[in-house]
């Protein structure tokens, strides 16, 4: 899966047409994204998949004729003799695709209602061979991967690579907040917030948020 030279291929597979439009002039915008093919429903989008072979697969939960989860396991499963990146990026949240989607192979999970900035970032974290979730779901997913640990004392900045400031990102990412939710809270821009989290990441040594907010749970600084 090793992407070639140039725009990232991105195939959109959603019943939705008024999404599609919505996606493709998201991606359409960005220098480095190119949509070359969409699917109304799931059985045409595997078969546009094989035969365009797209760096990226975008895939709705609910479609006709096949949902987005077969697709992410016929394109991307294990098993698969030449896989293809699928991210998900769907209204529904329910664990149950959350974990399904993720074991079969797909590159992420995304809601909708995230908003583009967060759909450009998650297509860019596939291409790099990272795994982003909606930060909605990142709370109730580490609630429901491990059991609720013991009350801990809140990290000591002794005990800590962050900063203050770095310490309350990372307690926000752990609640869920989006970079715009961030910077509201703490009134600093997105961006701000945005390189921040670049900060905490690369101190933590963190793949994703995913990463970022275990260790806020592990350190006492999220509370269940």
């Amino acid at each position: 899966m090793t992407a070639l030279p140039g725009p990232t291929r991105i195939l959109i597979a959603d019943d939705q047409e008024d999404i599609r439009n919505g996606f493709r002039l998201i991606l359409g915008s960005q220098p480095d994204m190119a949509v070359v093919g969409e699917a109304a429903d799931g059985l045409t989008a595997v078969d546009l998949a094989r035969s365009l072979r797209p760096d990226l697969v975008l895939a709705d939960i609910r479609m006709p004729g096949l949902d987005g989860l077969e697709l992410t396991r016929r394109l991307a499963g294990p098993g698969v003799p030449d896989p293809l990146r699928v991210l998900v990026v769907t209204t529904f949240d329910h664990d149950d695709y959350v974990r399904t989607a993720l074991r079969d192979g797909a590159c992420g999970f995304l809601l909708k209602r995230s908003g583009p900035g967060l759909l450009i970032e998650g297509v860019r974290a596939a291409m790099a061979g990272d795994l982003l979730i909606s930060p909605q779901i990142t709370v109730r997913l580490l609630r429901s991967l491990a059991p609720a640990p013991a009350p801990a004392p809140a990290a000591s900045p002794a005990l800590t690579p962050l900063t203050a400031r770095e310490s309350e990102i990372a307690r926000l990412v752990a609640e869920g907040l989006t970079n715009a939710e961030i910077g509201e809270r703490l009134f600093i821009s997105a961006g701000t917030a945005k390189t921040h989290i670049a900060n905490v990441q690369a101190k933590l040594k963190a793949r994703n948020r995913v990463g970022i907010a275990a260790w806020a749970w592990e350190n006492g600084l999220a509370e269940a």
